[in-house]
Parts: structure tokens; sequence; C-alpha cells
């Protein structure tokens, strides 16, 4: 069955940064396409500055797994346009929540916490170890016990976010900090990934292994069931059982 992807961007180091334009010719989304292009996925980019924001409803309705990559312009996006989002994840839609969209409006709002963490931005990067510490996890299928990326982004601990249901992988940084890099959440019925490598200024999205768990993450977060069935507030006039009579006096 084919996977309806939309990459979500907000495009503006595009715009302004000469060295994320160089790293990234064709933006972060359409190198990520790229690295994840596969039959089974039918893949739409948006950004920003697309009319309706990148997500009209044709779209966004028309999505079972929806990346959000954002850094810069977290507070120009709509809350419009977030609560449409939320909603769809309520109603069963994947999100995969990519490096700095840990403090997207969105993902605020769905983890209901400021999602706040340490991090250090270096020229040359920091080298950075990711450990599989739940490789039973479909996420985790098909990777090695760790994988490096050689210049990252450092994020540390403590991350403000709510216990993860899962932990599929934690970060190691060559300055001695780890972070929570991989983790799961259920709202309604939609499943939330978030993970943390993807820096603008590094070609993380050029990485083959950072390919294959965006890929596994979209395969693990689009939903199975057909039902259409969503949780929603209402009245249920009649119990379940009738009455029962009443005790004779």
């Amino acid at each position: 069955m084919t996977i309806k992807v939309t990459i979500w961007n907000e495009g503006r180091h595009e715009q302004v940064h000469k060295e994320v334009q160089e790293i990234y010719p064709d933006r972060i989304d359409g190198a990520i396409a790229a690295g994840i292009a596969h039959p089974d996925f039918e893949i739409r980019r948006g950004t920003l500055d697309d009319p309706d924001e990148g997500l009209p409803d044709s779209v966004l309705n028309d999505t079972d797994v929806l990346l959000w990559w954002g850094h810069m312009a977290h507070e120009e996006v709509s809350d419009g346009l977030i609560d449409r989002v939320q909603q769809r994840v309520l109603k069963g839609t994947g999100l995969l929540v990519l490096h700095s969209g840990h403090h997207s409006k969105l993902f605020r709002r769905l983890m209901g916490t400021n999602a706040n963490l340490s991090w250090r931005e270096t020229p040359e990067g920091d080298l950075e170890r990711v450990w599989v510490v739940n490789p039973s996890h479909p996420i985790a299928e098909g990777l090695p016990p760790y994988f490096e990326v050689n210049a990252s982004e450092m994020y540390g601990e403590p991350f403000d976010i709510p216990q993860p249901d899962e932990l599929v992988f934690i970060s190691w940084y060559s300055g001695g900090e780890v972070f929570r890099s991989g983790c799961t959440f259920q709202r309604g019925r939609g499943r939330i990934f978030f993970f943390s490598p993807g820096h603008e200024t590094y070609p993380i999205y050029h990485d083959k292994t950072v390919h294959k768990v965006i890929s596994n993450g979209i395969r693990w977060a689009q939903q199975k069931h057909t039902d259409g069935r969503i949780l929603e507030n209402w009245h249920r006039k009649e119990p379940l059982h009738g009455r029962p009579d009443k005790a004779k006096a």
C-alpha cells in the first residue's frame, strides 16, 4: 500500500544563508525526499512561503504521514495551521518531528511542555554517536548497534518533554553530553516520532543511515487501521444496558 508522505520545511535558511544553499541546493525537504524515495512512498513537499503555508486542507487531509522541519520561523507559523495539523494528528495522521522542530508550536502543543534543551553549534560540529537502545522497535529495523554523524549540533539533556512512550535512540556527543534523540509518543490516534539529527549547516540529510531511520519512522507512524473511527466527544443518549429495575420496596 502506498503511503502518502508530505515533507513540510519552513524553507527560510535556504533563502538567506549561502552555506545552507550550498549544502542543500534543493532545500532540506528536497534532500530528504531524494533520500527516502521509494515506490511505497508518494511524496509531496511544502514550505511556509507556499500558499496556505504549504499545507492546504487538500494536502493535509490526504496525508498519511507528515514530516515537520522548522527552526528560525517557528512563530511565523499561524495558530490556525497548528490547529489543523493537531486535529489531523489526533485523528490518526502520523507525524515525524525533525531536529529543531522540537521548538515548533506544533511539537510544544502536542507535548504540553516548552521542549527546551541544551545545545552547542560550532563550525566543525560535534561527533554524534547514535545508540540504538531499542533494537526490536520497527524504527530500528536494519540498523547497526550504533551509527555516527561526524558533524552535528549538540543537543543535550535535560530535554523538557513528557516521558516518551518508547525510547529508540540515545545520542552521545564528543563533548560528553547525552540526549534522547529518538522518542515516540501517541496523541489521540496519531503516532509521533521525534528524531534529532539534522542541522541545516551540516549535510546530515544526505546521510543514508539517517534516510533509513526516517523511512522506518514513516512506516511505523502510518496507521494500519481502515475503520475511520476517530476519538470525539459524543452524546450517548442511552446506556449500553437497560436501566436495572428498581428494587421493590
